[in-house]
């Protein structure tokens, strides 16, 4: 989420003054010819201003493989009530590592093993919170039983244990066995055993040496407690159960049983009073009455209500207050022992709406006192220093900072140097970042990125790769770059330097960048494919410091772009496909959209692509529009079948093809069936039935892009069957079609077949019509010498860093070659900013053959947080185990 990051231009209100495009776009077509100044690279660099990189509010341990290895073995041996903070705390290392999946099952796990109703409640709000984005699709998911278990409302009440409602006692009986009690002019009578029995002190009262038991009748008016209350509670004496009453009575009721210790009765008043609770001012309203009588069920029901409302209330003061303002007692009463989880979700909800705000101070401060480990404390303190920063309150923010760093948050050294750098001492930053630098064993990226900011000339560039080196996910050195390289008249060099990091990392910034550049360059078709490439991410982004909204740019760009027919558009799509080009591919579909052609099939084909980049969210947004455009029943079953593949329910996935195919036999039913009936199930279905579904979704109407996937599938099946003759044919018809992808496929029954020349030969042709072809380098890497692999695994990693195989290949070489240390670093290298299980599996592996029980031990633990299921690493840490002295 952007807000989550704490820059200055991405954390400024909403009204803004607003800027004019005109005044620097030259939208008039006549002007277009006598070279607008905004051509100009002097008019282009006042919206290329790279600020410096945000503050992040996020846990990030320097050694992130020792703490997620601690965190596994702590609960290997922990107490049931430990384990769900433990699974926070993993969930805030993934978050910190923008493992969004990975992050969400900790949350998952979190709420698992929550022993408490109050961490239920806290966890269950949290991730409804992490899938509002989920909210169109939110009534199919609920059709499966697997998402009703995660997702639907707790019913707390029932979840609390039942205390039993009378406390017998083994006293003789009194003479008197009943009593009645005055209220005004009304007479409650009851059975004096039975109301003795509700408390100790009734009992002492009624049987005791007090006067009011040799007393028939008991004068009760001046207890506020009416005579319907009264009459309630002596039925609840003899029943155990409380009738149906209005509110008031039963806070009566209430009252009665806290004056009088009566448990039994105070709990089923309780939960009475909780049923009441339904919108926020019932919460506001019950409340304090559940904190000031120690009313758990009230309270946990009042919050519930809270939660579930987030983040409509955080302008809410008398919300804030409330909670705010809890001493230790009424916290206890309101989360029990969840006040750091709780606050840290209103903390998390409240940095995402507004960091700057009140509430988000308030929320963590809370979550400072509410620590009780070291990891919860530094943590919290980092974060309240990062919104005291944004605040410009930075004496408050250095104090923060240096507890943060002090109690080993050692990413909070770039808070401090920034505050150092306000103060005009650059000097001193740069000592801070070079001690923390020496004092690490394997310094990280972002600290040569924090270096950077405060060095000047070479030393600036030399930090700026370096840490791009250490870490080539960060984006700033590569938007800072690309700046200079534009002021410097290079259009073209800042082209190819901002396209290194969109080769592989989609970034919103980015993209707006080289939009800029594609302007500047008066390449409009450019600037308009990067234009709805962020619309489709995300399209309510705004662009040029929040100031202009991106739907007003692609406006403007559209008239200076000859406008394609529709029959345009499927020829540029069909090329932009078969090139791989799946960003140019978006584009073609945004504008498609924006014709009459059936929309539920283009937003379907979006989905895909966004598949492709790596954008899942985007691309659920998408199929969930492609199920509101559906043009028929069946459409939109298929639709609904693919969501519910995509979200890991496979068995409804398949139902919902096979109730397309009985209303219409379609392509993409079958192709969808064929995709879930292979994942359903402990016993995968014969290839001959996958081959089947695969040659009926061909005999349907489809075009050439779809159908070209099928035979390559279909290709694929039979290379597994060991059907080679098929397989050719199968890739061969898909490239007649235009299917480029296929070649990898033909590429591999050449290989099959002793022929790794043409196998070779056949990526390399892919290679050359691929726009994005880092994979297409990998898999050829495989069909040639060990020279030629290396220099081929070399160009992957240049094009996307985060594929993991070239390091893992370059490592078993350096093994083989008996340099284990420079193996170790191989992985190493990766590990640092990519939390992947093969490269943590290879490394415990070596470590094992070199010796290092603790730290192959080590890599199992943190491997198996990745994926606790993972078999080979399973059998690699008990092997490992056993070995440890």
């Amino acid at each position: 989420m952007r807000k989550l990051f704490f820059s200055e231009l991405s954390c400024r209100e909403t009204k803004l003054q607003s800027v004019n495009p005109y005044s620097w776009f030259q939208s008039d077509k006549v002007k277009l010819s006598s070279k607008p100044s905004l051509q100009s690279p002097s008019s282009i660099e006042t919206l290329l201003k790279v600020a410096e990189p945000p503050l992040l509010p996020l846990f990030k341990p320097i050694d992130y493989v020792g703490i997620l290895a601690q965190i596994h073995e702590e609960l290997e041996t922990c107490k049931p009530d430990q384990k769900s903070n433990l699974f926070l705390l993993q969930f805030q290392v993934f978050r910190g590592l923008g493992e969004s999946k990975l992050s969400l099952r900790s949350l998952q796990l979190a709420w698992e093993k929550s022993t408490s109703i109050h961490e239920k409640l806290i966890y269950d709000a949290w991730l409804k919170y992490e899938k509002k984005g989920e909210e169109p699709i939110s009534d199919l998911l609920s059709s499966c039983h697997k998402c009703c278990q995660k997702f639907n409302l707790l019913d707390f009440v029932s979840q609390i244990s039942t205390e039993s409602v009378t406390e017998e006692t083994n006293y003789p009986l009194r003479r008197l066995n009943m009593v009645y009690f005055k209220i005004g002019d009304d007479m409650v009578a009851c059975d004096r055993r039975k109301i003795a029995g509700l408390s100790s002190p009734l009992y002492t009262m009624l049987n005791g040496g007090f006067k009011e038991s040799k007393l028939e009748v008991v004068d009760m008016s001046n207890n506020g407690i009416s005579s319907l209350a009264m009459r309630a509670v002596s039925k609840f004496s003899l029943t155990g159960k409380l009738p149906h009453f209005a509110p008031d009575v039963l806070l009566e009721i209430l009252d009665f049983s806290n004056k009088y210790c009566c448990k039994g009765l105070k709990e089923a008043c309780d939960r009475k009073l909780a049923t009441f609770v339904h919108t926020r001012q019932d919460a506001i309203d019950y409340m304090e009455c559940a904190l000031e009588l120690g009313c758990t069920i009230l309270a946990a029901a009042c919050l519930h209500v809270l939660l579930d409302e987030l983040p409509e209330w955080l302008n809410d003061e008398h919300v804030i207050n409330l909670l705010f303002n809890v001493n230790q007692a009424h916290l206890s009463t309101l989360v029990g022992n969840a006040s750091f989880s709780l606050f840290c979700f209103l903390s998390e909800v409240a940095m995402s709406v507004d960091p700057k705000s009140e509430a988000t101070v308030l929320f963590l401060e809370k979550l400072v006192e509410s620590a009780t480990e070291n990891c919860q404390n530094k943590f919290a303190l980092h974060q309240l220093g990062c919104v005291m920063f944004l605040r410009k309150e930075y004496r408050r923010a250095e104090e923060l900072f240096n507890l943060a760093f002090s109690a080993g948050h050692v990413y909070s050294i770039a808070g401090l140097a920034r505050l150092a750098a306000l103060r005009g001492n650059k000097h001193l930053s740069i000592k801070m970042l070079d001690s923390v630098i020496s004092s690490c064993q394997m310094p990280l990226g972002w600290m040569y990125q924090e270096r950077s900011l405060y060095s000047e000339g070479d030393a600036k560039w030399e930090s700026l790769n370096k840490a791009t080196e250490l870490d080539p996910t960060l984006v700033y050195p590569y938007m800072y770059r690309a700046a200079y390289l534009m002021k410097k008249q290079s259009i073209e060099a800042a082209l190819v330097e901002i396209n290194r990091i969109l080769g592989f990392k989609l970034s919103l910034e980015c993209l707006e960048m080289r939009f800029c550049l594609h302007i500047a360059l008066e390449d409009y078709r450019g600037a308009l494919r990067d234009i709805h490439a962020i619309m489709t991410l995300n399209p309510e982004w705004r662009m040029f410091e929040g100031r202009v909204v991106v739907g007003q740019m692609k406006v403007l760009v559209m008239e200076h772009v000859e406008r394609w027919t529709p029959g345009d558009c499927w020829m540029q799509l069909y090329d932009r496909w078969s090139a791989v080009d799946d960003i140019g591919s978006l584009s073609v579909i945004c504008q498609m959209l924006e014709s009459d052609l059936p929309k539920g099939v283009l937003y379907f084909r979006q989905s895909l692509l966004l598949l492709r980049l790596n954008c899942p969210e985007a691309a659920m947004r998408s199929l969930a529009l492609a199920r509101e455009h559906a043009s028929s029943k069946n459409e939109r079953l298929v639709y609904e079948g693919w969501i519910l593949y995509d979200t890991g329910h496979c068995e409804e996935g398949l139902r919902k093809a096979e109730e397309s195919i009985a209303i219409h036999r379609s392509f993409e039913a079958f192709f969808l069936k064929a995709y879930a009936l292979a994942d359903s199930g402990p016993d995968p279905p014969s290839s001959a039935a996958v081959v089947s579904l695969l040659e009926e979704a061909l005999k349907c109407p489809s075009d050439r892009l779809r159908k070209g996937q099928a035979l390559n599938n279909l290709g694929s099946v039979y290379v597994d069957c060991g059907k080679l003759d098929q397989a050719a044919e199968c890739y061969s018809n898909a490239l007649k079609i235009g299917h480029t992808r296929a070649h990898q496929g033909r590429a591999r029954v050449h290989f099959l077949r002793n022929d790794r020349n043409k196998a070779y030969e056949e990526m390399t042709k892919l290679i050359e019509k691929a726009r994005n072809n880092a994979s297409a380098y990998e898999k050829r890497s495989e069909y040639c010498e060990r020279d030629l692999t290396k220099a081929d695994l070399h160009m992957v990693t240049k094009l996307d860093p985060l594929r993991v195989y070239p390091y893992r290949y370059r490592a078993a070489v350096l093994m083989d070659n008996h340099k284990e240390k420079e193996a170790i670093a191989e992985l190493s290298h990766a590990i640092s900013f990519k939390a992947d299980l093969h490269l943590l599996h290879l490394r415990a592996a070596f470590h094992e053959h070199t010796g290092n029980v603790s730290a192959a031990l080590r890599d199992c633990r943190a491997a198996l947080s990745v994926d606790p299921t993972h078999q080979e690493m399973l059998e690699l840490h008990t092997r490992v185990h056993t070995q440890e002295p």
